[in-house]
């Protein structure tokens, strides 16, 4: 592919010597020789005990990027991913690298204005406002306790558990005072449904199976649950008035009034995720006017740093990548493959809104980039300095800038 580069270089005298240097001081800090402090001893006499070659991981780790940076400068490359390199050669003299340096596919893009997309406009339907008055009243509920104990669907019920298979007892499957809301589907298919109708007090024995979709040590097996109910609590819905208009911060004091403070956020919310599709729809449409040939490396990357958000994802919900594996039944083979559809499209769409810029010849200003990056920084409540650290460079504010008017000149087009 035209927009694979591979490089060899040779780094040699000084260049490598220094590096060379810098890796025996390092060493030499920890080394312990017969007759020298740790530190002290010289360098001839640290290689004639270790050798040349123990300084060698460290001074290819420095010279690495030295070579780097002379392959890009000479070569005038813009890396779109981190190279592939090999050291085909190493002595006490020189050292040989070979890059493989991929850039920015050739993108074809043949029209992405007036391509027959439409936007479609926000409404809210009574049952949807009824729905969100339901739903907002259910937020500012008062739970209190069941006057007859009785569970019922939506009730919170606070209970001990034991979970039985083949006779001994599940692992994790046990509970004391577990608050659980009867219908939020928490436990597997029929332990909430099998506790509506008993009550406070009750003692109750379920005999269940797990799905065929959980871990697969567990799935289709048959459990028993032993369930002690401890308490049963029920939700008491406030009423429709000024005082209720008040506990949601609404400035209103009639029914009517409400409803179109309901309605006017239903459609603020529907708006965003509108635009949200309708851009979706417009970078797909365009995308079948997109001639490239992706490599095969940038849809890795590209699938490796969805794999490092999910992770993040899964770990702020207190699961590990290794843990949600074992509990899905896959591997990380499978996410990679799972994820590779949706990385090509978010490849081709960059490379669309960064085509789209290029057409339109849009850039700003060393200034104009400053302004919004001081203005950025002021809303993170940080200092410009802090928010330069965090983004690697003015450069990629930029680039940010460059991509929101392109998008914004997509959607100009297509209105």
């Amino acid at each position: 592919m035209k927009n694979v580069h591979e490089i060899e270089i040779k780094l040699e005298g000084e260049k490598w010597t220094k590096c060379l240097d810098n890796a025996f001081k390092k060493a030499n800090k920890e080394a312990k020789i017969d007759g020298f402090r740790k530190g002290t001893a010289p360098k001839d006499v640290y290689i004639k005990k270790f050798g040349i070659d123990s300084l060698y991981p460290d001074a290819v780790n420095e010279a690495i990027n030295i070579a780097y940076k002379e392959i890009l400068d000479e070569n005038k490359l813009t890396p779109v991913i981190e190279p592939e390199v090999n050291v085909t050669g190493i002595s006490d003299g020189s050292v040989i690298f070979k890059f493989k340096i991929i850039t920015r596919p050739e993108v074809k893009l043949s029209n992405y204005k007036n391509l027959g997309v439409k936007r479609e406009k926000a409404k809210a339907t009574k049952e949807e406002i009824a729905d969100e008055i339901e739903h907002l009243r259910s937020e500012l509920a008062e739970v209190v306790v069941k006057e007859d104990g009785k569970i019922a669907l939506n009730d919170t019920v606070v209970i001990d558990f034991d979970g039985y298979v083949d006779g001994k007892p599940l692992e994790g499957g046990k509970g004391e005072n577990y608050p659980l809301e009867i219908g939020s589907n928490t436990f597997i298919p029929g332990f909430e449904e099998g506790l509506i109708g008993y009550k406070t007090n009750d003692e109750v024995e379920l005999n269940l199976k797990f799905p065929e979709n959980y871990v697969e040590d567990l799935k289709n097996k048959d459990v028993t649950f032993k369930v002690k109910i401890h308490e049963v609590k029920t939700k008491v819905l406030p009423e429709i008035n000024e005082e209720f208009y008040k506990d949601l911060g609404l400035e209103v004091k009639t029914k009517e009034e409400f409803e179109k403070e309901v309605e006017k956020n239903i459609i603020s919310h529907k708006e965003t995720h509108l635009e949200d599709e309708f851009i979706e729809n417009l970078l797909s449409k365009a995308s079948e006017n997109l001639e490239v040939e992706i490599n095969p490396e940038i849809i890795d990357e590209e699938v490796h740093r969805m794999m490092e958000g999910y992770q993040r994802q899964l770990k702020s919900q207190g699961i590990e990548l290794e843990q949600y594996y074992k509990i899905t039944g896959t591997t990380h083979e499978d996410l990679h493959k799972q994820l590779e559809p949706e990385a090509i499209k978010r490849v081709k769409y960059r490379y669309i809104i960064e085509t789209i810029a290029e057409n339109e010849k849009i850039d700003f200003t060393e200034k104009e980039v400053k302004d919004k990056a001081t203005e950025m920084a002021e809303n993170y409540g940080i200092k410009l300095e802090e928010l330069i650290e965090a983004y690697g460079s003015l450069e990629v504010v930029k680039y940010d800038m460059k991509m929101h008017r392109a998008l914004e000149i997509l959607k100009e087009s297509n209105e």
